[in-house]
């Protein structure tokens, strides 16, 4: 069995940054693509950003140069750097990883901007 532990959410003004961790445990042979998904109030969960077991990254239009995915393979970890964040960020936030070839999902952190 693999659970995934996030951490990092918060409320932050407008502008400010955070930094978002999510941490395989278990027993785990494979970690392929790990991601950053986000749902706010209201509508879909849609996807924020990819990053693949090569180290390529897919990020979505409205956080292209604002946040940076990256992984930690030693610590089973995925991060999300999140700057210049703004009131339409707010949202909670799931990791996915894709583990053993299997999917699994974070239980969400909540980050909220304030203007």
């Amino acid at each position: 069995q693999v659970q995934l532990v996030e951490s990092g959410g918060d409320l932050v003004q407008a502008g400010g940054s955070l930094r978002l961790s999510c941490a395989a445990s278990g027993i785990i042979f494979k970690i392929n693509a790990m991601g950053w998904y986000r749902q706010a109030p209201g509508k879909q969960r849609e996807l924020v950003a990819t990053i693949t077991s090569g180290g390529s990254t897919n990020y979505a239009d409205s956080v292209k140069g604002r946040f940076t995915i990256s992984r930690d393979n030693a610590k089973n970890t995925v991060y999300l750097q999140m700057n210049s964040l703004k009131p339409e960020d707010t949202a909670v936030y799931y990791c996915n990883l894709v583990v053993n070839w299997r999917d699994y999902w974070g239980q969400g952190t909540q980050v909220t901007v304030s203007s």
